[in-house]
């Protein structure tokens, strides 16, 4: 079963694009003229230009919006694609759940033309972050078995400027870091259920640690031990953007 079969019903409301995120994307893809989704899943992050997008999960594909690009079923590993057929190629946090990353990453450059566009993450920086880090190391563990490590993905694209991408306090694209600011909203469930690492590694696993980040929510322990964060604008945990091709460096 491909993944987000399982869970990945509630993307279109729980995981819609930051627009601050989606200027780094867009900056990235600079005068690209056409653009291809790989991974793409309901269709965050795409642009105007965007020609196809490519998505392995009919759950995924159903919650397209009206209007969107056209959309294939298939895998990054066997994109059913021209050679050179965009300008750009982007794929955005999906790179971790393919199963043969060579084989992906050599479509991607197959496909592009002159640019490609891979929003990741940095797996040593991000567990540092306090969720991982205090509450829920089952979920680092996790994903310290299918994090990319950057300078491998680098390497397989030959060659990328890598760009850290912030995360805002108020991001609205519910990823792993996206509520570093509003400690709760990991309480919820159907906040859980969008986000591949807490979903994946399970309820059972995940409960002795959410249930002691309640507990230090309703004490205050939380806001006391990260009063630093409360006031900040944006918070680096980890996410980078790699960009390959023309004008990369």
């Amino acid at each position: 079963m491909v993944i987000y079969d399982a869970i990945g019903s509630t993307y279109a409301t729980t995981r819609r694009p930051d627009r601050r995120i989606a200027a780094h994307i867009t900056a990235a893809l600079g005068d690209a003229r056409s653009v291809i989704n790989v991974g793409a899943g309901a269709g965050s992050y795409e642009p105007a230009q965007t020609v196809l997008a490519v998505e392995p999960s009919s759950v995924m594909i159903r919650q397209r919006p009206a209007g969107a690009a056209p959309v294939v079923q298939a895998r990054a590993e066997a994109l059913p694609i021209a050679d050179g057929a965009a300008d750009a190629v982007m794929a955005v946090l999906t790179v971790h759940h393919w199963t043969d990353l060579e084989a992906g990453i050599a479509e991607l450059r197959r496909v592009a033309r002159r640019r490609i566009v891979v929003l990741t993450w940095d797996q040593p920086a991000f567990r540092s972050f306090w969720l991982v880090e205090e509450y829920l190391p089952e979920a680092a563990a996790f994903d310290d078995t299918r994090a990319v490590p950057v300078e491998r993905l680098a390497a397989l694209l030959g060659g990328a400027r890598v760009e850290a991408v912030p995360v805002p306090h108020d991001c609205t694209d519910g990823f792993g870091a996206a509520y570093w600011r509003r400690p709760e909203a990991y309480l919820d469930p159907v906040v859980r259920s969008s986000i591949s690492m807490l979903a994946q590694t399970g309820e059972a696993a995940l409960r002795p640690g959410l249930e002691r980040l309640a507990a230090d929510l309703e004490s205050g322990r939380w806001h006391e031990r990260h009063r630093d964060l409360l006031g900040r604008e944006d918070f680096d945990a980890g996410y980078r953007l790699l960009v390959a091709g023309e004008q990369s460096g």
